[in-house]
């Protein structure tokens, strides 16, 4: 797997506009994703793709991973989305993103497609990253296999307003909890993901929140996915960067806390420390789940540049 890459914000950016393509470079978001898909009107889609093209052999995205969402299989843009924005500026980016995945075929296809346009334009084989949504009930059937149908797939992605409407929810505010129901409706969904994306070895990232103005309820979902796992979620307003930056990254106690876990276990298991398999943390046992646990909450905040508050000292023998 490829070394990990922050992506707690996740911020779409029509590319049928090129204000907001200008604006969203200056944007403190982990990744941009330049829509092509349900950001633009059909008749809009050909010159977005110029936009976007352009946006992206201009620079100035900084560190940010760069993302073009296309058109999905069942439309007649896919092919000539994926030609334009790839033939014209694939040396400047990092991963196309593939809508309504269905099942493993769709994305074999697009890894395929991928390898010809590369191979036409003198780029890196294999170097476009593939992001998978799951956006219908066929979909999160065949997650698993979606999850491993190509080496290019970099993270699984839900998709929920989409996904409401496949399975027939009622209910008409997108991403947030219900009061008619006892619980979490999408929670099933949201582990069949995040199962999927870790038996790949890949990031799982959760979807929008429509509700822009609201940043609590925005904050009170966003928790529920990080908790669980989940890496990042997708942003529609700037208001909402800040908030997922913060609560997909670990806390600076919890990102020091690991950080010290690592330390002392390696010292631990040292010949200097007594090639012990646990140790004790002042009051914690820590043992080789801890250090895996640990590896965890330190890779996240490494990935979002933290920077550690303590340090570890081996205790006087």
């Amino acid at each position: 797997m490829a070394e990990l890459r922050s992506r707690r914000s996740n911020l779409a950016v029509p590319g049928s506009n090129p204000r907001f393509l200008e604006k969203a470079k200056g944007l403190p978001t982990d990744q941009v994703f330049l829509d092509l898909e349900d950001a633009c009107a059909p008749l809009a889609k050909p010159g977005a793709r110029k936009n976007i093209v352009a946006a992206l052999n201009e620079g100035g995205w900084g560190d940010k991973i760069r993302t073009v969402r296309v058109n999905d299989w069942t439309t007649e843009w896919t092919f000539q989305d994926v030609l334009e924005v790839v033939g014209g500026a694939g040396a400047n980016l990092d991963a196309i993103m593939l809508p309504k995945v269905q099942d493993a075929a769709q994305v074999k296809a697009l890894d395929l497609l991928l390898t010809q346009i590369e191979k036409a334009n003198g780029l890196e084989i294999g170097k476009i990253g593939i992001e998978a949504q799951i956006e219908t009930a066929q979909g999160l059937i065949n997650v698993n296999d979606i999850a491993f149908a190509s080496d290019r797939i970099e993270t699984i992605i839900f998709g929920p307003a989409d996904f409401m409407a496949s399975i027939n929810m009622k209910s008409l505010v997108v991403g947030a909890l219900h009061p008619d129901y006892p619980g979490d409706p999408f929670h099933y969904i949201l582990m069949q993901i995040l199962m999927a994306a870790r038996a790949r070895g890949v990031q799982a990232i959760d979807g929008p929140f429509l509700q822009v103005r609201d940043v609590p309820a925005f904050e009170e979902v966003a928790k529920r996915s990080a908790m669980l796992g989940f890496d990042g979620k997708w942003v529609l307003h700037p208001g909402q960067i800040d908030a997922a930056n913060e609560i997909y990254a670990p806390s600076q106690e919890d990102y020091d806390h690991a950080e010290l876990i690592l330390d002392a276990y390696d010292w631990a298991t040292s010949e200097a420390g007594g090639k012990k398999g646990s140790a004790m943390l002042g009051d914690e046992m820590i043992d080789e789940a801890s250090r895996k646990m640990a590896l965890v909450i330190a890779g996240k905040g490494r990935a979002a540049g933290m920077s550690r508050t303590s340090s570890f000292t081996p205790p006087e023998s």
